[in-house]
């Protein structure tokens, strides 16, 4: 029989593992020379800030698509908003975990954007970006799958850039995907 600090001990042995793994990930992606990467990834990364590629998307949508397009449109922003809510407001100040120190792992200063001043667990470019090709993807699937591909460079471009860890942009890529599920679902039920 394992006692409680057993237990705990374990579990915080593999949380330091599980840090050591995505720190190490991180230190190799840092140190691949991608030059010709380096400059769009920066662009990826700073231009969806506030979500500005997915509204643009939404609006899109909402003018070109018809009915299904406004509902894809609205589907997509409602899990935006859930992602970011849930993201920004409970799981990051919950986490406290600090983003990388990029100048110590020497991330080349091309590839930098802004640092962001919030925790660096979750994504919340990641959560939003999946959340939004989620969204859509319930009601119009083709622009869902479409709408994965810029996500997928969004989240990895945080990572390029050195504003996160790869577990950071994993787990805000699985809470955007989950939380638009839930939204959808709660959106259909209003709905029916």
């Amino acid at each position: 029989m394992t006692t409680a600090d057993e237990n705990s001990g374990s579990a915080n042995g593999l949380l330091a593992e599980a840090h050591r793994l995505d720190a190490a990930l991180y230190a190799a992606i840092a140190a691949s020379s991608t030059p010709s990467l380096d400059g769009p990834m920066a662009l990826i990364s700073d231009a969806a800030n506030l979500s500005k590629p997915w509204v643009a998307s939404a609006a899109l949508l909402s003018l070109f698509g018809g009915r299904r397009g406004r509902r894809a449109a609205l589907y997509g922003i409602a899990s935006i908003t859930a992602a970011s809510t849930v993201v920004n407001v409970a799981m990051k100040p919950l986490s406290k975990r600090r983003r990388p120190d990029r100048a110590a792992i020497g991330v080349i200063e091309e590839r930098h954007v802004s640092m962001p001043s919030s925790t660096s667990f979750p994504s919340g470019h990641s959560a939003s970006a999946f959340a939004f090709a989620i969204g859509v993807g319930h009601v119009m699937p083709a622009a869902g799958a479409l709408l994965a591909l810029p996500a997928a460079a969004v989240a990895y471009s945080r990572v390029h850039t050195g504003v996160h860890y790869p577990g950071d942009v994993l787990a805000g890529t699985l809470s955007g995907i989950v939380l638009a599920k839930l939204t959808c679902a709660a959106l259909d039920r209003r709905r029916g």
